[in-house]
């Protein structure tokens, strides 16, 4: 079903609603991808101005648009300052007011299509002619394919990198998986440093090195950045002695000895497996500060249900821990109350006890994290149920899923498909 026309300069002075239709926001732009062979270009998402910041909205987060404003499904939002990605356009940056002959792009229409997956796309275009004191003297409205150029990425490639916005990370690489070894580097190499790392995180360490085969230092370094540091550890545990050093001399000297000491544990135990990334406060923190620090949409889940109390220093190794603020213990007491007045005294565990002895405590006690301290009363870090999950499961699990997933191996051959396209351009341009 195709519904009516909304036109982007009206949409990009709409306010962003939340759930319930109060305001949180307003849209500043709005951002599209290139469509595949024929297909008109798709709205990702807007651009919105909350809270002071700059904001992405994907697309299917939004429940409603209309002439009353940009409704989402839910109420909460995502503050991470928005960056532009490869393969994407802004609609008021990006091609509004260009020139097409003697007319310019004056504004864009969407249109919405309620199908299988509901989507926003472009439909129509208003092109105008500018008189002899710069004003517009004529419009008329097009078809978007008779502008279609101006939608076009500069590489097929960059645009199916786009359209992977907003999948899963763990469909990205399975994706990824289906693809020839060219076709994979290609798709690296157009993810921004956020994204890519989140995908190696749900690959296999040897398939991780294949990928990032060819980078360069300075960008391995962004992506490492941007990864979990239990997940790092694993991969640098793989790398060659003279490639992991070459990468622990480029960290700086902080993130260097993390990850040394993370590295120092054998293989197979809780000291291999935790992450130091989890939230500790003292205990003189009051309710209201943990809260503020769990509801950041970075952390995992399993990190967010609770929050550590320790004395200072507040980063692991910790001063001596004193115990755990459960999530929801933290949702009944009064925002002013200070966590040593909610603390429970829950198990932690050795970081040499064995994974699967530590997979037996998380069953035993029905924890989504435990504690690792050390002989000194420390706290080093927490192994979280998704990672004991991870290593209990066969190694070849990622590998099944790629069999049972036929829209994501679809979308492999419409990537090869692209990447063979932009290699034959860059060949025909060379000749």
């Amino acid at each position: 079903m195709v519904g009516e026309l909304l036109y982007a300069f009206r949409i990009m002075r709409l306010p962003l609603l939340d759930a319930g239709g109060q305001a949180i926001g307003k849209i500043n732009d709005i951002i599209v991808v290139a469509g595949r062979s024929a297909e008109a270009p798709k709205v990702l998402g807007f651009v919105a101005t909350s809270q002071r910041r700059r904001i992405f909205v994907s697309a299917t987060r939004v429940e409603t648009l209309d002439n009353s404003g940009v409704r989402l499904k839910s109420w909460d939002i995502n503050l991470t300052p928005f960056r532009t990605r490869a393969g994407e356009q802004l609609l008021g940056k990006d091609v509004l007011d260009k020139r097409v002959g003697d007319e310019v792009i004056s504004d864009v229409a969407l249109v919405h299509n309620a199908g299988r997956s509901s989507t926003w796309q472009v439909s129509k275009v208003r092109l105008s002619k500018r008189g002899l004191l710069n004003t517009r003297s004529g419009n008329r409205i097009v078809d978007w394919q008779e502008v279609a150029p101006m939608f076009a990425p500069k590489t097929a490639i960059a645009a199916e990198a786009a359209r992977l916005r907003d999948m899963h990370a763990s469909d990205v690489a399975t994706i990824i998986r289906a693809l020839p070894a060219e076709q994979r580097r290609q798709l690296a190499d157009a993810m921004d440093d956020e994204r890519l790392a989140d995908v190696l995180e749900e690959l296999p360490e040897d398939e991780q090195l294949r990928l990032i085969e060819g980078l360069d230092m300075e960008r391995l370094n962004s992506v490492f950045n941007e990864m979990e540091n239990d997940d790092l550890a694993d991969l640098l545990g793989q790398m060659g002695i003279d490639q992991r050093t070459k990468v622990l001399d480029a960290m700086d000297d902080e993130d260097a000895e993390t990850m040394r000491q993370l590295l120092s544990y054998a293989s197979g135990t809780a000291g291999a497996l935790m992450t130091p990334d989890i939230i500790v406060l003292g205990p003189d923190a009051t309710v209201a500060e943990a809260l503020a620090l769990v509801r950041d949409p970075e952390r995992l889940v399993s990190i967010a249900a609770q929050v550590f109390i320790a004395h200072a220093p507040h980063y692991p190794p910790t001063g001596t821990y004193i115990g755990v603020v459960n999530f929801q213990r933290l949702l009944r007491e009064r925002p002013s109350m200070t966590l040593r007045h909610c603390v429970e005294n829950e198990l932690t565990i050795d970081p040499h006890l064995p994974e699967r002895e530590v997979a037996e405590r998380l069953a035993s006690y029905n924890m989504l994290a435990v504690g690792v301290r050390d002989a000194n009363g420390r706290l080093l870090g927490a192994v979280t149920v998704d990672d004991v999950l991870d290593n209990a499961l066969p190694a070849d699990w990622r590998r099944k899923v790629v069999a049972r997933t036929p829209d994501n191996n679809q979308i492999s051959a419409n990537l090869i498909n692209n990447s063979e396209h932009d290699l034959n351009g860059v060949r025909n341009e060379a000749s």
